[in-house]
């Protein structure tokens, strides 16, 4: 194959992934495109795709695997860390996307990812409290779960979801005014001194991504307190403790600092446009939500769960730490 990451442009936009695919594989029969699909070795946007017959939108990003993708996280591989009628804390495995992305609500079933989003796992998995038992003529009621933040979906970690409205709300201003406790993790290039990193977010720094801006006025204070905890030859061990929550701020704080984490392939370039190589083979983003403290939104009570670095990272840890 020529390449492995195409764009979509305007002339793709709102044809099936099976065509695109054929019109940037000139030479190959519908039946290798479909092949490819159908063999979990096509991303839209990042995403596993295994429908040949979803339609794309101009700017989506579509990459070819040179080996079928891993089976992404089952039902019984979401840890339940804590569980009562008001929230549910659970352990995210990497490898799953959080919540459902909003257009996705109005799609039929068969055009959405076909992997289960870890809301929709939970609500298969918990049931709603008291529920009738299940006969052959009823079908299996599921629980309805809040989300209130999200995770990355390569991002592991401690994760809330309320299951009520008062308790969504409760929480909702909790994570808005940054009165949560939140730990992470982190894998990244360079020697990374303690720091606590400040800057203001926007949308779209130039290049259609997030990213950090000097204009008065702009973006989102975002505040990221970083300290080391293991020093590599050319990587480091970091925990960061978000004071505020703004999207992918940990990502970006460091990457801009010269520190880009590990198996990021989105966030790599420093404020001075300097574009920094991965060579850490990491096996997917290397953060992790190892603690999240918050106020039970019925009792009042400050409740802090904690977890390790999953296997996959331990694993590889050693590889770039020594």
């Amino acid at each position: 194959m020529p390449k492995d990451v195409y764009h979509i442009g305007a002339s793709g936009a709102r044809q099936t992934l099976a065509a695109n695919l054929r019109r940037c594989l000139p030479g190959h029969a519908w039946s290798e495109v479909q092949r490819l699909v159908k063999n979990r070795r096509v991303l839209v946007d990042g995403n596993l795709c295994t429908d040949g017959g979803r339609r794309l939108k101009g700017g989506e990003v579509v990459k070819l695997l040179p080996h079928p993708a891993p089976a992404p996280p089952r039902i019984q591989d979401i840890r339940i860390l804590y569980e009562d009628r008001d929230v549910v804390v659970v352990e995210k495995p990497a490898g799953v996307t959080s919540v459902r992305h909003r257009e996705e609500n109005s799609w039929p079933a068969k055009r959405r990812q076909i992997q289960p989003t870890l809301d929709e796992y939970l609500s298969q998995r918990l049931g709603p409290r008291n529920a009738p038992r299940k006969t052959r003529h009823t079908r299996p009621r599921q629980a309805v779960i809040r989300p209130v933040h999200r995770l990355d979906r390569e991002t592991s970690g401690v994760m809330v979801f309320a299951r009520n409205v008062p308790s969504e709300r409760h929480l909702g201003s909790q994570f808005r005014a940054h009165s949560t406790e939140r730990l992470y993790l982190a894998a990244a290039y360079g020697h990374v001194a303690s720091a606590t990193i400040e800057s203001r977010l926007i949308r779209d720094r130039g290049d259609g991504r997030r990213g950090g801006t000097d204009e008065p006025g702009q973006g989102k204070h975002a505040v990221t307190h970083v300290r080391p905890i293991r020093q590599g030859e050319s990587h480091t061990l970091v925990q960061c403790r978000l004071e505020t929550g703004r999207t992918h701020q940990i990502r970006i704080h460091l990457a801009e600092r010269g520190h880009p984490l590990c198996g990021d392939k989105v966030y790599r370039r420093t404020r001075q446009g300097e574009i920094i190589p991965d060579r850490s083979r990491a096996p997917r983003l290397a953060l992790h939500a190892a603690m999240l403290g918050f106020h039970h939104p019925r009792t009042g009570e400050f409740l802090r769960f904690d977890t390790p670095l999953p296997a996959d990272l331990e694993k590889w840890l050693p590889q770039v730490l020594g």
